[in-house]
């Protein structure tokens, strides 16, 4: 492989990095949108009871657990 055919290969892969970075972006920019225009009143008490759940199930299975685990010792 040859110097040129090296750096046309960078310049190839840091062109793929640059659009890929640009992907990404504009992802998250359509992911900020849509977060800014749903209905946070609507989604209160639904966030509220998974989050309940969420801390139900992991927050406080895992703060029973080492209890457990302390009990033991």
């Amino acid at each position: 492989m040859t110097q040129e055919e090296k750096e046309k290969e960078v310049r190839d892969l840091e062109l793929r990095k640059v659009k890929a970075l640009e992907k990404i972006g504009n992802s998250l920019d359509a992911l900020t949108i849509w977060f800014e225009e749903i209905d946070k009143d609507e989604w209160s008490q639904r966030l509220q009871y998974y989050m309940a759940q969420f801390h139900h199930k992991f927050v406080k299975e895992g703060k029973d657990e080492s209890n457990e685990q302390q009990d033991e010792s």
